[in-house]
């Protein structure tokens, strides 16, 4: 088989460089050269919406100057961080989701904690346990607690901030409260409002025409970075060089648009698993990048499926429908990682390579990605900067949460089987389907069913709304490579409900290849939200039954398996019955 490496070499830019098959490689130099003869490049900087579906584009490609805004921000940035310093906050927590969360996180893991500045810590969860977890790794009395929200009114950030706000006020007084409360949000909106009204300490305004998504160089990264004492200026002055080298490059060496024709035409061949290896000390990265290219292609029943945290494994492990990518970070690379990958190249896989420089260069990253999704999306003829069944899943949770409210109680439910601490949920088409598939009424016969359904080209999905900690995440990933290494799909794994405003938007919107497990739990502790009837745990409830009706209204294939209040122990039971179910390779 012949092989092509394109690679670009703007000087001072992460490198980039990719392997495929002569075919896949002829087909993407073809949409090279289609879009420098059609101008695409500079038609991308003039905002031409009919790059994509001719829609709203146009109003949503603030990010594209988000450096040169970055920049002018500098000295209020400067000023900010110096009188948190001063003031003596050992801590910063961040509270969002989504787009206004994830770059945050994404910033803590890559460089921890920094000399003489706070620490930054990110809630994104509703689980009440994870809310907890989160209040006690900070010392509230010297908390700076930062609320990120684009629109102002996400459920989400808005039941955190009256969460943390009541427990500082408590002991300090509304008016010192705000005093260490910061607000970033979009002119005008309700956030807004309600910070100037108590007296926040800043209030920092995003650019409404950056999607949440695309907003890692607007004030959602930037005022973080700057609480958390990164130096912001080299940081932006790093992502620079990427900017500048995609507007100048033709498509066929452009270290964003390259990436992009590849993924969007190895997506329409079939190739719309994403597979993201990243080194130890950028693999935060990969939440990051499931956001962007999940929520922007995620739609009109296609879709470029992000993989992150799968472990490699040998090539006869997985399908034909991958690309690989591989963000290696050039100061602490990892000797298995590159052993894998060249495994991989060698087997004739479809392979990316990314040398990032340092970790101060992944803004270069944040920049090319932007780029490369929303070419992908150029080529897959879709919208990269709507989200229409993200908005689905709210309306489900409002609905529930509304009912809790006139009501007391969320409707009631039945499962259609249990046994062995388990319940199993389901619609009533899936329900008679795996009923008539497994023979018997028990838990592990429907589990067995339900993942026999896997075939060539699909993944599995694990949907777990339970507290993000390293015992779950461990348990969950042996799950996952144990349908990996026998069904040879595609894994994934969510926590929610941080992934029903990244992954999510790809589950229900985009192609039909997925067969997602949801897992639920009781909670063996409640946290209530002031000034709502719902608590937490209600809401994380309403977040879940809400995902599942979405799932199966859009005739995906969905089970629910409820746990009780041991989640260890029952992620162990699950785990136990999927190593136990025959799994053959999927045809």
């Amino acid at each position: 088989m012949l092989w092509r490496v394109m690679t670009d070499t703007a000087a001072g830019v992460n490198a980039h460089a990719w392997r495929a098959p002569s075919a896949l490689a002829d087909q993407v130099g073809t949409a090279a050269r289609q879009w420098d003869s059609a101008g695409g490049t500079r038609r991308l900087w003039d905002k031409d919406a009919s790059l994509w579906t001719g829609a709203d584009e146009a109003k949503w490609l603030g990010w594209l100057a988000a450096v040169d805004a970055g920049r002018a921000l500098l000295p209020k940035l400067h000023d900010m961080a110096a009188g948190i310093r001063r003031d003596g906050f050992t801590h910063a927590l961040l509270l969002g989701m989504g787009g206004s969360s994830l770059c945050p996180e994404v910033l803590a893991r890559t460089f921890g904690h920094q000399p003489g500045a706070p620490e930054l810590h990110v809630l994104d969860s509703t689980v009440p346990s994870q809310v907890a977890a989160v209040e006690g790794r900070v010392d509230l009395d010297r908390t700076l607690v930062i609320v990120a929200s684009k629109s102002g009114s996400t459920l989400e950030p808005s039941a955190f901030q009256q969460y943390f706000f009541q427990r500082i006020a408590a002991v300090r007084g509304a008016a010192e409260a705000a005093r260490r409360f910061v607000a970033i949000t979009d002119p005008g909106s309700k956030l807004e409002g309600q910070a100037k009204a108590a007296g926040y300490r800043h209030i920092v305004s995003g650019e409404p025409t950056i999607g949440g998504r695309y907003s890692a160089l607007s004030p959602f990264g930037l005022v973080p970075a700057a609480v958390m004492g990164l130096d912001v200026a080299a940081f932006l002055d790093e992502t620079a060089r990427m900017v500048d080298a995609i507007r100048s490059a033709p498509a066929a060496t452009n270290p964003g648009v390259s990436l992009g024709l590849l993924l969007g035409t190895a997506a329409v061949a079939g190739r719309d698993k994403l597979t993201l290896i990243a080194s130890p000390g950028i693999a935060g990265l990969g939440a990051w990048l499931e956001q962007l290219v999940a929520e922007s292609t995620g739609k009109n029943g296609q879709s470029i499926v992000p993989v992150d945290l799968e472990a490699l494994a040998p090539p006869d492990r997985y399908g034909a429908d991958r690309v690989f990518v591989y963000l290696r970070l050039a100061t602490a690379p990892d000797a298995a990682q590159d052993a894998g990958i060249a495994a991989l190249e060698a087997a004739g896989a479809v392979v990316v390579r990314i040398d990032v420089a340092r970790p101060l260069a992944i803004g270069q990253e944040f920049f090319r990605w932007e780029i490369a999704t929303a070419v992908a999306s150029h080529v897959m003829r879709l919208n990269p900067f709507d989200q229409p069944d993200v908005e689905a899943s709210k309306i489900e949770t409002k609905a529930l949460t509304s009912a809790y409210e006139r009501d007391g109680s969320l409707p009631a439910e039945t499962p259609a089987v249990s046994g062995g601490g388990l319940e199993i949920y389901a619609d009533a088409k899936t329900a008679s389907r795996l009923a008539a598939a497994a023979g018997t009424g028990t838990p592990e016969a429907w589990l067995r069913a339900h993942l026999a359904s896997l075939k060539a080209g699909d993944y599995a999905a694990l949907l777990a709304y339970v507290e993000m900690n390293a015992r779950h995440a461990g348990v969950l990933q042996r799950i996952r490579h144990s349908i990996r290494d026998r069904a040879h799909v595609a894994t994934c794994v969510g926590f929610g409900p941080r992934f029903l405003h990244s992954t999510g938007q790809a589950y229900k919107g985009g192609s039909d290849k997925g067969v997602f497990l949801q897992i639920t739990a009781d909670d063996a502790r409640d946290l209530a939200v002031p000034g709502q009837a719902y608590t937490f745990g209600v809401v994380k409830a309403a977040q879940a039954r809400g995902d599942l009706a979405v799932l199966a209204e859009r005739g995906r294939r969905v089970l629910r398996v409820h746990l009780g209040t041991d989640v260890a122990a029952g992620l162990e039971t699950i785990a136990r019955l999927v190593d136990e179910a025959p799994l053959t390779p999927a045809r």
